[in-house]
């Protein structure tokens, strides 16, 4: 006998949201608009509304599946939040600078797009570890500490940490958020050493702030979603689609929506 796995599957766009269902190898779908101000609205209310056509609740379903553009939206909009990046001294235009690899190789009058953490935003502190991983200047704490004034005063929401060679020794960036979290207990932090632990400097960054400028939008969203099915009684695994084609955990998603 084949075993029948009852599925719910939500998309959410920026228009419309897509549900479909299969419930012992039948399937149903519907579209509904996306509730923006809270979409996890119109995808408990879709699903929700599916399974009553089939007399079933959230409890009799066997997984979760979950897609979503939100994301890649809030970036294209500059829709994120309040972000912060700290980095190396000598290192604070990095984001800015960029590389050479540019859609147009030969215009030089090429307009690049506005980095989501402007040069105000963007703060160094003296550290330096080698591309061996070994320390070549000790991370002075003072610093640190001195720093977390200004973050209060420009009331970040969420702070990107990308410290030179951090992919070889992350004990740095690891000791600036241990600092600050401790006295911004309210602020996110995404360091490159978790986030991104490659080679190349503008890469790791930009990475790192883009998860970090998402971040907030993202983990709230999906933390109300979680709660909210376990109210409603879902047991089964909530597993997200990434943009590589598989699927993470929505606690993972939280943490690294990028």
């Amino acid at each position: 006998m084949v075993s029948r796995v009852n599925r719910a599957s939500a998309d959410i766009g920026g228009t419309f949201t897509d549900i479909v269902i299969e419930i012992g190898g039948v399937r149903a779908s519907t579209k509904i608009l996306t509730t923006h101000q809270a979409p996890e609205r119109a995808v408990i209310d879709g699903v929700q509304g599916l399974l009553e056509t089939q007399g079933l609740g959230f409890g009799d379903l066997d997984v979760f599946l979950h897609g979503t553009t939100l994301a890649t939206n809030a970036i294209i909009e500059r829709r994120g939040a309040k972000t912060a990046l700290i980095t190396t001294q000598g290192f604070r235009d990095t984001i800015e600078i960029g590389s050479e690899s540019r859609h147009d190789q030969y215009d030089i009058f090429i307009k690049k797009p506005r980095p989501l953490v402007g040069r105000g935003l963007r703060f160094t502190i003296p550290e330096r570890v080698a591309s061996d991983g070994s320390v070549l200047l000790e991370l002075d704490d003072a610093q640190v500490v001195a720093l977390a004034h200004s973050l209060k005063e420009q009331d970040v929401q969420s702070i990107a940490v990308s410290l030179i060679h951090a992919y070889a020794n992350p004990s740095h960036e690891v000791r600036v958020r241990e600092i600050l979290s401790a006295r911004l207990p309210d602020v996110y932090f995404c360091i490159s050493s978790e986030t991104c632990p490659e080679v190349r400097e503008y890469e790791r960054t930009s990475t790192t702030v883009a998860n970090a400028y998402i971040r907030p939008i993202m983990a709230g969203y999906l933390g109300r979603l979680k709660a909210e099915l376990a109210q409603k009684g879902l047991n089964a695994p909530i597993l997200l689609m990434t943009s590589g084609g598989g699927l993470t955990t929505v606690d993972q998603a939280a943490d690294y929506p990028i």
